[in-house]
């Protein structure tokens, strides 16, 4: 099989409450470099989805695969996938299930998941979806350095509550040829060394990165949402690990 030359779609997600509109300053950066910067909103995450606090993972990583398919990726023309914060539950599924499809996977300040794992499978039965935390309760859970006031309050004003189903759903993962497929570990809140030092340790939310195979790491000291507080920074490392052919 040979795989094209030509710059490969660059497949951008983001985190939990977030649609395709947080990428926004990004594309905007990826454009000037000419790189084909898709964002996308995951099932779930559409305000205008009457369904949405039912989507699932599976939904989600369906979703994935479509848009792949609309922009004419195949395993001789695959993508560059990046997954931030949350959106790494759907992006493992798609990873485990259609590993030929995924030229580099990138992650921002997160990583692949193991098999079994979700992100809150304790998230009660009896709620729907969890709704974007207040900044203070926000602040104690991930970095928001670099966001100014400005900036939070869009995050607040257009956040959509992620759906229940999603943060409860295991993740099960089967394929060993996900550990193949060349990887970019992108580190804002979490130095790079103390990633990996987690990760050979075996610490659950990074025990997956220590099977991958192919493994690059870039440090980009931010917060936890880079695309607002270092847009022009993040779009340079995405669009230098998406032109990279090892």
């Amino acid at each position: 099989m040979t795989i094209s030359t030509n710059p490969p779609t660059i497949i951008l997600i983001a985190g939990h409450w977030l649609g395709a509109w947080a990428w926004d300053e990004v594309l905007e950066h990826l454009g000037s470099d000419h790189s084909r910067g898709v964002a996308m909103t995951l099932p779930g995450l559409d305000p205008e989805d009457p369904n949405r606090a039912r989507r699932t993972l599976d939904e989600q990583a369906a979703a994935v695969l479509d848009l792949m398919a609309q922009h004419g990726v195949s395993e001789e023309q695959p993508a560059v996938l990046v997954a931030h914060s949350g959106a790494n539950a759907p992006a493992s599924l798609v990873l485990d299930r259609h590993p030929g499809l995924i030229r580099r996977m990138v992650w921002v300040d997160s990583g692949p998941l193991s098999t079994g794992c979700a992100f809150d499978p304790d998230f009660p039965e009896g709620l729907d979806e969890l709704p974007l935390p207040p900044v203070d309760v926000l602040a104690n859970q991930a970095s928001l350095e670099g966001l100014n006031a400005r900036i939070l309050e869009r995050f607040q004003t257009l956040a959509v509550p992620e759906p229940g189903p999603v943060l409860r759903q295991p993740v099960e993962l089967t394929n060993d040829a996900r550990r193949k497929v060349r990887t970019t570990l992108v580190c804002c809140s979490i130095p790079s060394t103390k990633v990996l030092e987690l990760a050979h340790a075996g610490h659950a939310m990074f025990a997956e990165v220590a099977h991958l195979e192919h493994l690059d790491v870039l440090d980009l000291p931010t917060g936890h949402w880079p695309m607002w507080s270092r847009p022009r920074d993040l779009a340079r490392a995405i669009q230098s690990e998406a032109s990279r052919t090892n």
